[in-house]
């Protein structure tokens, strides 16, 4: 809970959930005979929506593929959410609370969960590195910023 004593913001975690999870390995074995040098790619975003006066679910995707070669060696995707009250704040700040501050919170949970659904299809441990949301959301003013 975050109550700011200077005016009437407040920030409450009220759940933070999996909403879903989901983990392909479509080429074992065989992936398993080939010498471990995959290409990692993580994609992520995220997603927020109002579901009554001043209560908002926040939703991180977060997708990691292994790829050796041609061949997919897993595919892990979460869907880590979080139900938050957030109150007093203005336009930019709200905007900047859903779409950084929140996803910060649900990250190392989606981390940890991507990371034992991997562990889980017997692939060498993976860590997610960590992710600055707060220089994410300056990049994407300044590209909506340099949209035609």
């Amino acid at each position: 809970m975050l109550e700011s004593p200077k005016s009437n913001a407040s920030f409450h975690i009220k759940r933070i959930y999996t909403k879903d999870v989901s983990f392909e390995a479509p080429n074992t074995p065989e992936v398993f005979q080939i010498t471990w040098n995959p290409k990692i790619t993580v994609d992520l975003r995220s997603n927020s929506a109002e579901l009554h006066t001043n209560a908002y679910e926040v939703v991180l995707y977060i997708t990691v593929t292994a790829k050796i070669g041609e061949n997919t060696a897993f595919l892990c995707q979460v869907k880590q959410a979080g139900i938050f009250n957030i109150s007093g704040l203005n336009t930019t700040q709200m905007i900047h609370c859903l779409s950084a501050y929140c996803p910060g919170i649900l990250f190392p949970y989606a981390s940890e969960c991507i990371s034992n659904q991997i562990s889980r299809g017997t692939f060498p441990q993976f860590n997610l590195d960590p992710i600055n949301f707060d220089v994410l959301f300056i990049k994407s003013l300044q590209k909506h910023d340099n949209t035609p």
